[in-house]
């Protein structure tokens, strides 16, 4: 049994502010490892499919997501889906299996309705500026509160990913002499350059990944 309470000084560490969004994605975090009885990735194990959008509050639920599931971007093995949701699909990569996993919206809009946002964040000021006494609490309630009371957790589902295994075939930049990887060079002329280069020497931006 994964305990979110376990990582959640880890999680603060890396994170850097309190807020009731990072406890929020441990404990998410922590119920879909739970249902589908597996331990923390330590590779590829897992994928997290983050329904996070930009620009919108509670992102921060991200880290937490990432700290306990051990799904990172670094590893490449979790994946924002832009809907404007907290929700997470959790699956073990070589069975499948998949679960959701959902705050309830009933303490997510109690959450918005709290000083932390009301007087502070929808103001502007940032979440490491709210006084303890005014964050803790949500921490708190975040944290201790039944998986029941908190959490929509789904049925176990099938989801198949489609494994793209690592390059490690690499070139250097015939412009800026730095470092790319093989898939990413593009042409210009007869040399081989980064999507940086190419851009300043075409004037032509590529979409946004």
């Amino acid at each position: 049994m994964i305990e979110a309470q376990a990582y959640f000084e880890h999680g603060l560490a890396l994170h850097g502010h309190r807020c009731p969004a990072m406890p929020m994605g441990l404990r998410v975090g922590a119920a879909a490892l739970n249902a589908l009885e597996v331990e923390r990735a330590a590779d590829g194990q897992l994928v997290a499919l983050l329904e996070l959008g930009d620009n919108h509050c509670a992102t921060c639920f991200a880290d937490g997501v990432q700290m306990i599931t051990g799904c990172t971007f670094g590893k490449g093995n979790i994946k924002k889906l832009h809907y404007g949701k907290w929700g997470l699909t959790l699956v073990e990569v070589a069975s499948g299996r998949a679960v959701r996993v959902t705050p309830r919206a009933e303490v997510m809009l109690a959450n918005k309705q709290t000083a932390f946002f009301k007087d502070y964040r929808e103001k502007g000021i940032p979440a490491s500026q709210v006084p303890l006494e005014i964050v803790q609490p949500l921490v708190d309630r975040v944290m201790n509160a039944s998986a029941e009371q908190l959490l929509s957790v789904s049925a176990i589902f099938q989801h198949v990913i489609e494994r793209h295994p690592h390059s490690f075939a690499g070139l250097v930049c015939a412009e800026c002499g730095e470092m790319v990887v093989e898939g990413y060079a593009r042409l210009s002329g007869e040399r081989q350059v980064c999507i940086p280069c190419h851009e300043r020497l075409t004037g032509l931006r590529e979409p946004q990944r």
